[in-house]
This record gives structure tokens, C-alpha cells and sequence, in this order.
């Protein structure tokens, strides 16, 4: 049996519904692009210079280690040149700098996932409620995800009108 992703089930489970529309009348559709409206807004947008903002010492601590890390390797591919305890001190220096470095790099992009994940939930509703109220203002009988149609016409993506409303609902300060 051939593996259809969830949204392509939808679709194909959904189009008797939508023939039966077309039966009575005309079907009014839109079709939205959700993840190229959260990436035009301009909250979206502010949102993630002010995690680049948020993070960027962290991330330079992390390349800073990064920098400490390779200078050691340098150090201890000198080989014959230092003494045995020196090599030892290099190579304990190297373990704890190698743990700190993957403690702040996990740590660091665990809060990245959660801060943009707080970003994109809060987006993506706030892009559905405004796609909601513009099919009711258009008189739009439904609005489908871009992701979930296999063929629309360019008239019916309403993708740049959501991020316009959107901007407008929720200007950035």
C-alpha cells in the first residue's frame, strides 16, 4: 500500500465534501501558505533578530571554546616536543573545554527550539485567525494549506493578504 503523508489523506478524504459543494453552487476557496506567511511577517522576522540578539554571546562563547580547543590540538601535535605531564595537562584541558563546549551547545540550541517554537505557535494562530477573517470578509467558503493542495491557480493564494492583515493586526514596536 503506497504511504500517503496525513495531509494528502486529508485531501483526498476531503474532495467528496467539497465535489458535494460544487454540486449546489460555485465552491469560493483560498489557499494560504502558512510557513511563507509566518517567514514574511514582520513580528516573525523581529522575533528571530532578537533570538540572533538573545543568543549571540553564547554563541561566541561557544566559538571562543571552539578556538581554545584547536589551539590545544595544535599544542599536543607537537608530539616529542613537550614533556609527558605537559601532554597530560594539555589532554585534560582538552576533555573539560570538549564537555563544556557540548554542554553550552545542546544548552544553547535546546533554548533556540523552545524560544522559536514559542514564536511559531503563537504565529501560526495568530495567521489563522486572520485567514479566518478574511474568508469571512471575501465570503470564501473555505481556505486550504498551500502543503495540502496538489494544484491551485496564483489568484487563489491569499498568502501575501494574510501577511499584510497579519502586519496590520500585530505591528512590530
Amino acid at each position: 500500500m503506497p504511504h500517503l503523508s496525513k495531509s494528502r489523506w486529508l485531501l483526498a478524504l476531503s474532495v467528496p465534501f467539497w465535489l458535494s459543494f460544487a454540486a449546489f453552487g460555485q465552491v469560493k476557496i483560498g489557499i494560504v501558505d502558512v510557513q511563507a506567511a509566518l517567514a514574511q511577517t514582520a513580528e516573525v522576522k523581529k522575533a528571530l533578530a532578537d533570538l540572533d540578539a538573545k543568543y549571540k554571546p553564547r554563541q561566541e562563547q561557544g566559538a571562543k571554546l571552539q578556538k581554545e580547543l584547536a589551539a590545544i590540538s595544535q599544542q599536543l601535535s607537537l608530539g616529542d616536543k613537550l614533556t609527558v605531564q605537559a601532554q597530560n595537562d594539555l589532554s585534560m584541558q582538552s576533555t573539560r573545554k570538549q564537555r563544556e563546549l557540548t554542554r553550552i551547545q545542546e544548552d544553547l540550541q535546546a533554548d533556540v527550539n523552545r524560544d522559536q517554537s514559542e514564536i511559531v505557535t503563537r504565529c501560526t494562530a495568530r495567521i489563522e485567525q486572520i485567514s479566518v477573517k478574511l474568508a469571512e470578509e471575501r465570503g470564501l467558503d473555505a481556505i486550504l494549506a498551500a502543503g495540502a493542495a496538489v494544484y491551485f491557480k496564483p489568484v487563489l493564494d491569499l498568502t501575501k493578504d494574510v501577511v499584510a492583515a497579519y502586519d496590520k493586526a500585530y505591528p512590530v514596536k
